[in-house]
């Protein structure tokens, strides 16, 4: 090669020098490789494959003289420049090379440039490394610490979190990750200070390697004497090496074997902390031909740990909101009044992960009626909780005045109204005015003893009734704005039949384009409800919706009908003059009779039929109507035609008249009164004594 290099031109002896300068002291290693990719001079700091002697390099292909991760890839780019004579430049090249205590991974910049005499001809190559190691792996850590900040954090749960921190640092950081965190952390407890008791139980949240001591999920104490122990003590990092001789191995054996058959050598321990409070610990491996790590490598598992530490706290604080807002809205608002006798019931419920504010309810009314409740609150965690709380008591307050569902939606609107006005008001860090409020409603009333259903929305989907004879239809219930809007338009309600065996449907917006559209791909399932339990149908849903989950919670109330036996109503039309009184007593004796109901109860009942016929033949106006119902309560009502509203009157001691509801709400357990198109009704109900006995 020097002959070649030295003929026929004349070098010289300042541009050997400059030659001999540049093998002997550049940063860059200067390779000669001759016309067949063999090596034709080194440097002498060259490092081969670990144990060769550098002289035994020359002659030998570069390809298996140097350890490189890839030779064949490399040898295909060194014949491509000596074929096509085009440079390449600062390629990043892997390599092994002897190291202090055995051998280490090396990254060089490598570039190649074909070597020709004055004459043009090939004679070689030279290739250029300048070893990067350390600039490179200083970038490595910039982006990996730049990738934990983007993708660690994006879940509001402690394990999605501690999923996303082992997918970040595995395989660019560590070959093997496991994070363990404080079994009260993961359900939203005030994590414990430092140093932490050794009987503290973690759950190992997240694990990526090939062998793992325990599964995910797994909750146990850490062994005691061990450097994760040590690291919630005084929740400082640790760099250790692992060999035979490790002593602390032998308090988990589990573990043990683990990094035995996974060829772990190199371990940084490091916490997950926040203000003095630990929430777990994070253990990094490198195994098998992975670099050991350094302390340049323990800063950056420090500077990890710190974000998912933030991020872990983030989610905790989230559980804890979680779990109070659940508490609050299933436990300290009003509760379901009791599966009703006319109705079956089901209630398909798929909460949003983050929280929702989707309810519902069955409120027993007046008459064996039940109004089902279906609503719908945009927002989460206490928020929506308070929210919904504030609107579930509103529905009920409202029921209880046993309004129609048009009108009960209006009112309702009006407390929403009310209530936005004051989330407004308040600061802006409170809860309640981190969203603007955005609320729907469902409102139906059935009827057992007319098999009628009258209903009324707000903002929610159109409800769907699935007939006995299993044809089924979305019924004409006109849309009515979102409660709360400032629109003045009316909440529309609709009256329908609805036979023997139908099932109605109301569900909120998430439930609409799969299960109630016409359309939807889960309506087919829906309308062959026929004769099976409700459960069921919920199950099949569920599941169904399960692989395509929208955002929000997806709830659908199902009710199937029943009529009101008849012998548990009668129905008297009664004149419009004195006799009707008397006709009404006689009835209502002779049917509580029939069903057998106690001396005392009938007299009552005999009373207050009397003062509320008379009310309506002095108030009212014809036609008159008296109807006994006998379900979970004695129901007495008197319908008449005109729509002036009742009302008790206190007369003086001399007064002989205006005693009429007085007496009505002093016996009765309630009373009150509803108006409708054909007028008005008072009712009023009693308990009694035994009701499974009676009739």
């Amino acid at each position: 090669m020097w002959q070649v290099l030295a003929a026929p031109d004349v070098v010289s002896g300042q541009d050997v020098a400059i030659l001999e300068a540049m093998f002997a002291h550049s940063p860059a290693r200067l390779h000669v490789l001759d016309h067949q990719l063999r090596v034709a001079r080194v440097p002498g700091a060259t490092h081969g494959p670990p144990g060769t002697p550098v002289e035994d390099l020359t002659g030998t292909h570069f390809a298996q003289a140097y350890d490189l991760e890839d030779p064949e890839k490399e040898a295909a780019v060194a014949q491509q420049v000596l074929d096509g004579g085009e440079p390449v430049v600062s390629r990043l090249v892997r390599a092994v090379v002897d190291a202090p205590g055995g051998f280490g991974r090396r990254i060089y910049s490598v570039s190649y440039v074909r070597l020709e005499n004055s004459h043009g001809d090939v004679l070689g190559l030279v290739a250029s490394a300048l070893d990067v190691t350390e600039r490179e792996n200083a970038h490595h850590r910039l982006a990996l610490l730049e990738a934990v900040r983007t993708h660690v954090g994006q879940g509001l749960n402690v394990g999605a979190v501690c999923e996303e921190l082992v997918e970040a640092v595995v395989p660019g950081f560590a070959g093997i990750t496991v994070v363990e965190v404080i079994e009260d952390v993961v359900h939203g407890e005030e994590p414990p200070q430092a140093p932490v008791h050794e009987d503290t139980v973690l759950r190992r949240a997240a694990f990526r390697g090939p062998f793992s001591a325990y599964p995910v999920g797994d909750v146990r104490p850490l062994p005691r004497d061990t450097p994760f122990a040590r690291v919630l003590s005084d929740l400082r990092p640790r760099l250790l090496s692992i060999g035979e001789d490790t002593d602390w191995l032998t308090a988990d054996p589990p573990r043990a074997e683990a990094i035995e058959r996974s060829g772990a050598h190199s371990l940084i321990v490091a916490p997950l902390a926040v203000r003095g409070q630990a929430l777990g610990v994070v253990s990094f491996y490198r195994h098998r031909q992975e670099d050991p790590f350094t302390q340049d490598d323990v800063a950056v598992a420090s500077a990890v740990c710190a974000h998912a530490s933030l991020c872990v706290e983030t989610a905790r604080r989230y559980m804890r909101e979680w779990i109070i807002a659940a508490t609050v809205q299933r436990r300290l608002l009003p509760q379901h009044s009791g599966t009703p006798n006319t109705l079956e019931i089901a209630r398909l419920f798929l909460p949003d992960p983050d929280g929702g504010g989707a309810w519902s309810d069955t409120i027993a009314l007046p008459g064996a009626r039940t109004a089902l409740v279906v609503g719908d609150v945009a927002k989460q965690g206490i928020g929506a909780a308070v929210t919904v709380g504030i609107l579930r008591t509103a529905v009920h307050t409202l029921a209880a005045l046993d309004l129609e569902p048009d009108d009960l939606l209006a009112r309702l609107s009006d407390t929403a109204g009310r209530l936005a006005k004051a989330c407004a008001s308040l600061p802006p860090g409170d809860p309640m005015c981190r969203e603007s409020l955005t609320a729907g409603c469902a409102v139906a009333v059935y009827d057992p003893v007319e098999l009628t259903c009258t209903l009324a929305r707000a903002g929610l989907p159109q409800p769907v009734a699935v007939l006995p004879d299993g044809t089924s239809s979305e019924l004409p219930v006109p849309p009515g704005p979102l409660l709360a809007e400032t629109s003045s338009a009316p909440f529309p309600s609709t009256t329908v039949d609805l036979p023997e065996g139908s099932t109605l449907a109301i569900g909120t917006a998430t439930a609409a384009g799969r299960v109630l559209a016409p359309s939807g791909p889960l309506r087919p399932l829906l309308d062959s409800v026929g004769a099976r339990p409700l459960p069921e149908l919920c199950d099949d849903l569920a599941a169904a919706l399960a692989d395509d989950r929208p955002t929000g919670d997806t709830l659908i109330l199902l009710a199937r009908t029943h009529a009101l036996p008849a012998d548990r109503v009668r129905t008297v039309p009664l004149p419009d003059d004195t006799e009707a009184a008397p006709i009404a007593r006689r009835a209502a004796r002779h049917q509580l009779e029939v069903w057998g109901v106690d001396e005392e109860t009938a007299f009552t009942t005999e009373l207050i039929v009397s003062e509320l016929v008379g009310n309506a033949i002095r108030h009212g106006a014809p036609p008159l109507r008296l109807r006994l119902i006998l379900d979970r309560m004695l129901t007495c009502e008197v319908s008449d035609g005109a729509s002036s509203a009742p009302h008790v009157k206190h007369a003086r001691t001399v007064d002989e008249t205006g005693r009429g509801l007085f007496i009505v709400a002093s016996l009765a357990g309630q009373w009150g009164a509803r108006h409708h198109q054909h007028g008005k009704t008072v009712w009023a109900e009693q308990p009694l004594p035994d009701a499974g006995s009676s009739g």
